[in-house]
């Protein structure tokens, strides 16, 4: 598993293309950070009237309330582009179960297959775990992906969690395509019914927008109300307008005519669906032999009730066409390394000799790795000794690549 490669820093997620929220889901981008399209909070000016002079928001008619700016948010990319941590490619061709053995998916790393903290279930499901984080695939579409002070969830239902805890940077998605983005100065909240918050606390700025197309606007003494039904206010520190919806309003106490109505907001769009994780296929299948079950302690002659284990498996490999199969030996770390190295070589060429007395005609190689592919700790963490854990480390894997 390779997160740290991919992990997406927060300056990626915020620079990302951004999701523009604008009437009726238009895809087209207002803004690329987050912020609103436009400021609505230009100092008044006093401009010509009707019949007599009355202050103006600049660059608006008399009476008239400027328009509550939409927000966008950033993609929901993040998902996506983490989604093929979860995955392993390519698949296999199952095998039918032999007794004495362990049969099961197989993580390769190219075409070597990699003993160690990786586990499928075989239905698409897969828990992996290594010094740089953990991935978890459901196989149902959900999963979890960690590393450090990222945290990704997939929900499996279009719904997703990011969250990077030293950049204090979150983006949840609900299957409703509701959902929520922060930053250390930033929160856009959409209800997924056309509605939605922003909010920065670095300008001080608030947008509010319902789904029936009212909203409230606030920056710093800048304060504009859309009541959704035509009518609507404005007031900063110099100016109040309340425009009444049928071409008046009242300008710092004075009444003014021909004032254009104030039009209903459009709906904020939704977060798009999180994508599911792909079920997990492995790269081929081993097929785990403990050495119990073939060999006397130290020794790498298989004993002779093991013989109809070694036939049964034969058999499933001829009977399933196994064009190839390498044979690997794995010891404890008991004795030293050179005698361990020696020990899984003969073991393994002890079963491919077997294999081939009982008729497979597969290409079958052997290699011994003695005892530096551990699958288990071979001690405790005080140092004792771990007598289950070196149990498992002893075996004899027949890995068969996806064919």
């Amino acid at each position: 598993m390779n997160i740290t490669r991919r992990t997406l820093a927060a300056s990626t997620l915020i620079a990302a293309t951004a999701l523009a929220l604008g009437a009726c889901g238009s895809s087209k981008p207002q803004a690329t950070d987050a912020s609103p399209a436009a400021d609505p909070t230009t100092p008044a000016a006093t401009q010509s009237a009707t019949a007599s002079s009355v202050p103006t928001v600049s660059g608006y008619r008399p009476g008239e309330i400027p328009a509550i700016p939409l927000f966008s948010v950033p993609s929901v990319d993040v998902f996506a582009s983490n989604a093929d941590k979860a995955i392993v490619d390519s698949a296999s061709k199952s095998l039918n179960t032999v007794p004495g053995v362990t049969i099961s998916p197989a993580k390769c790393d190219g075409t070597s297959l990699v003993s160690g903290s990786t586990v499928f279930g075989g239905d698409g499901s897969v828990v992996s775990s290594s010094d740089n984080g953990t991935v978890v695939n459901d196989g149902q579409g959900g999963g979890t992906i960690t590393e450090g002070p990222i945290s990704i969830i997939y929900g499996g239902d279009g719904s997703g969690t990011y969250s990077n805890a030293d950049t204090m940077v979150s983006l949840v998605v609900s299957t409703d395509g509701s959902g929520t983005y922060t930053t250390p100065t930033t929160s856009i909240v959409l209800d997924g019914q056309g509605g939605g918050n922003y909010s920065n606390s670095s300008t001080s700025e608030t947008i509010t927008v319902e789904s029936d197309g009212s909203g409230v606007y606030s920056k710093g003494t800048v304060t504009i109300i859309n009541n959704g039904d035509g009518t609507g206010s404005y007031s900063d520190d110099k100016l109040t307008i309340q425009n009444n919806g049928d071409g008046t309003a009242t300008v710092n106490g004075k009444e003014v005519k021909d004032a254009p109505k104030v039009d209903k907001l459009g709906k904020l769009g939704k977060f798009p669906p999180v994508a599911n994780l792909k079920p997990v296929e492995s790269c081929g299948t081993v097929i785990t032999l403990e050495d119990g079950v073939l060999f006397d302690f130290g020794k790498s002659d298989i004993r002779p009730e093991a013989a109809q284990t070694i036939k049964s498996l034969a058999t499933v490999l001829s009977s399933n066409k196994v064009p190839a199969a390498h044979v690997y030996g794995h010891t404890d770390s008991i004795s030293d390394e050179a005698f361990n190295l020696q020990l899984s070589q003969e073991r393994a060429d002890a079963v491919v000799a077997e294999l081939k007395k009982d008729g497979v005609s597969s290409t079958l190689d052997a290699t011994g790795y003695g005892e530096s592919k551990p699958v288990a700790p071979n001690e405790n963490a005080d140092g004792s000794d771990n007598p289950s854990g070196r149990a498992l480390n002893r075996r004899v894997e027949i890995f068969i690549p996806a064919f």
